[in-house]
């Protein structure tokens, strides 16, 4: 057998916070978060401050943006988190400063272990160090570091750590250039 989903089961504490927590999250992310004006920033700050984010000063966030557990994200000063992008943080999340996530980008901390039949699910964090820009339609996968200063080009798929100061491009990602 590959997999008996009828065995599985989310750790207890695995979420973070309660069921009841995360469906609030959930709602206010679809209301209040997703329905803010473009220029609201300092509001979906608010938000996400709210719910326990470590988010930094002049961040800039749009309202397409969809975020798991707001309590597993931290980003640093001056940070920009495009339309569209999802920040599945099953596991932590840290953006650093002056970071620049274009569109689309798929930043995912978590899966499912395909070797035992209860398909047990496991977070591993994803570090993207200052000065990064993750271009259009990118997957960043569970356990990636992107080193401080590196670009990922468009549609590309992030599925190992990255030096820094390297332009990266491809499925998987790797290094073509310095970017200076």
């Amino acid at each position: 057998m590959y997999q008996d989903l009828k065995s599985f089961s989310v750790p207890a504490n695995f979420r973070g916070r309660s069921k009841v927590t995360v469906q609030l999250w959930w709602i206010v992310q679809t209301t209040l978060f997703g329905w803010s004006p473009q220029f609201m920033y300092g509001w979906r700050r608010f938000l996400l401050r709210l719910f326990g984010a470590k988010i930094g000063e002049g961040v800039l966030l749009r309202s397409t943006v969809r975020i798991t557990y707001p309590w597993n994200l931290e980003i640093g000063d001056y940070s920009w988190i495009g339309d569209d992008n999802v920040l599945y943080n099953l596991g932590k999340i840290k953006i650093g400063n002056n970071v620049a996530l274009a569109h689309k980008v798929y930043l995912n901390t978590g899966g499912h272990d395909y070797k035992v039949p209860s398909f047990d699910i496991f977070a591993k964090p994803i570090l993207i160090q200052d000065e990064c820009w993750i271009t259009n339609d990118v997957y960043v996968a569970p356990g990636v570091t992107i080193g401080k200063g590196s670009i990922i080009a468009a549609r590309s798929s992030v599925l190992k750590d990255i030096p820094e100061n390297k332009v990266c491009v491809g499925t998987p990602a790797k290094p073509i250039k310095n970017r200076i």
